[in-house]
């Protein structure tokens, strides 16, 4: 699949637009890193969250970054402004992070790190929009209301874009993407947890083929 060029510094919405799905990885093994950041690339997914909930996390994010040049590796799981400064240092290229504070939207914007603010609640937006972010993760998305709060959402905060995260897969994401307010979501699915201990490369590639024809 050909791809677009992108700019040397992204931004959230650059991060939002690129596919319609946002893959959230979770890696225990950094020689899994590189071969299936090249098979989601292969699919046509190239902006990779790889959620630091594990010790590997952040060398998988390096390797990534140096040997798989066309695939742009991001931080889910972002808590806090050292995970912010890590995951730069390794070589991020956006965040995500599963709530707000903050600090870690100062450490980001510092950092020149584009992040994706997780929110569940009218005032965490609120909080979000008035520290300048407009694209934000809705998190976790259907244990918070799921469609019917981002249908709520739409009236008094219709400038913002969501990354609806949780709970979403290949049954329901089409939902959620025809939604105006929502611009991609993220989920596990296309990166299955047997998939990958099995080293199923091809599976991943085709799972992300799916999920970039899901149309929004």
């Amino acid at each position: 699949m050909a791809m677009n060029e992108l700019p040397t510094q992204l931004t959230s919405v650059d991060v939002m637009r690129d596919a319609p799905v946002i893959p959230v990885i979770v890696l225990h093994d950094v020689k899994d890193a590189v071969p299936l950041a090249r098979a989601l690339v292969a699919g046509g997914i190239r902006m990779l969250e790889v959620t630091l909930r594990t010790r590997e996390a952040l060398e998988c994010i390096e390797v990534i970054s140096k040997e798989v040049p066309e695939a742009v590796a991001g931080a889910g799981t972002i808590r806090s402004a050292a995970d912010a400064q890590a995951s730069a240092l390794a070589g991020a290229r956006f965040g995500v992070s599963p709530g707000y504070t903050r600090s870690v939207g100062k450490a980001c914007h510092d950092l020149g790190l584009p992040l994706l603010p997780g929110v569940a609640t009218g005032s965490e937006i609120m909080q979000a929009q008035e520290d300048g972010f407009t694209e934000l993760k809705f998190f976790p998305a259907v244990q918070a209301g799921g469609l019917a709060m981002l249908k709520a959402w739409q009236g008094p905060f219709g400038e913002v874009k969501f990354c609806p995260t949780g709970g979403v897969h290949g049954g329901n994401a089409h939902e959620f993407l025809a939604l105006s307010n929502v611009a991609c979501v993220g989920g596990s699915w296309i990166v299955p947890v047997d998939a990958i201990a099995a080293g199923d490369w091809p599976r991943i590639e085709a799972l992300a083929r799916e999920a970039c024809q899901l149309k929004r």
